[in-house]
C-alpha cells in the first residue's frame, strides 16, 4: 500500500492518505506537549515508543472483541489504520481520582473510584475541550443516542480488559480518554491507546508512568513509558 500526502498533523501523530481511501498511514512523531501546546518538546524513541504501544493495546483490544481502526505496524512510527467518519466526542474513564477531577470536585488525588466515572467532552481545540453531556452531543448532531449508547458500552468493555492488564503488571490504569468513529455503520475505536492519553501509577508506590512526568517536569519520560510498556510484555526491539 503506497502512503500518500500528508492529511492531518496534531501535537504528536501525523495521517497521511494511502492509494485505498479505506485506509490511512498514522505516523507517531518524537513531539511532545502539554497544556493546549503551551509546552513542548522533542524525545527521542518516543514515536517508536508510543506505536509499539498501541499496537500492542489495540491487539488485546481486538483479541477481546472490541473494534478498532488499527490494522497493522508498517515502520517503528507508523501503523496502517481504517478510515473512519470519527465523532467529535471523547469518552474519558476515571478509576482513581487524579488530574482535572480532583480541581473541579475537590476531591483527594488517590481516591479509588467506584463505581469507575465516565464523562464526555467535546474534542475542540479552540474550546479546550469543554464538557458535555448526551444531551448536548444529541441537541447538536455530535453524536446519536444510539451512537453514544455503543460509545459508553465499548468504553466500559475496553476499561475491563485494559484495568486488569495493567493490575496484572503491577501498574494502576488511573484514567484515560477514548475517541470513537464509523465505518459500514458500525462504531469503532478510532483513537490510539499510549502513556501520552492515560494516566498510569505504579501499583505499589503510585509512582507516576505516564505523560504527568512531562507535565510535572519528573524526567526519565520515555524510559519510564518503556519500563511501563517491558512489564505489559512489549518487545520494543521487534522492529
Amino acid at each position: 500500500m503506497e502512503k500518500r500526502a500528508e492529511l492531518y498533523a496534531g501535537k504528536a501523530k501525523s495521517v497521511f492518505r494511502t492509494d485505498d481511501p479505506d485506509y490511512f498511514v498514522l505516523m507517531f512523531r518524537d513531539d511532545t506537549s502539554a497544556f493546549d501546546g503551551q509546552k513542548t518538546q522533542q524525545l527521542e524513541r518516543k514515536g517508536r515508543v508510543n506505536n509499539l504501544f498501541n499496537a500492542f493495546i489495540m491487539e488485546k483490544l481486538a483479541a477481546a472483541g472490541v473494534p478498532t481502526h488499527f490494522e497493522k505496524v508498517l515502520s517503528a512510527n507508523e501503523s496502517l489504520v481504517r478510515n473512519l467518519e470519527m465523532l467529535p466526542v471523547e469518552c474519558v474513564v476515571r478509576n482513581i481520582a487524579a488530574g482535572s477531577l480532583c480541581k473541579r470536585l475537590g476531591v483527594t488525588e488517590g481516591q479509588e473510584l467506584q463505581p469507575p466515572t465516565y464523562e464526555l467532552f467535546l474534542k475542540n481545540d479552540a474550546l479546550h475541550d469543554p464538557m458535555i453531556n448526551e444531551s448536548l452531543a444529541e441537541t447538536f448532531g455530535w453524536a446519536s443516542a444510539e451512537d453514544l449508547a455503543e460509545m459508553k458500552r465499548l468504553t466500559y468493555e475496553v476499561n475491563g480488559v485494559l484495568k486488569q492488564l495493567f493490575l496484572d503488571a503491577g501498574m494502576l490504569l488511573v484514567d484515560y480518554k477514548l475517541e470513537f468513529g464509523q465505518a459500514d455503520g458500525k462504531i469503532m475505536l478510532g483513537d490510539e491507546f499510549s502513556p501520552d492519553g492515560c494516566r498510569i501509577w505504579d501499583r505499589e508506590t503510585r509512582r507516576k508512568m505516564d505523560k504527568d512526568r512531562f507535565r510535572q517536569d519528573l524526567g526519565d519520560v520515555i524510559e519510564t513509558y518503556e519500563e511501563v510498556g517491558r512489564r505489559l510484555g512489549i518487545d520494543f526491539d521487534a522492529i
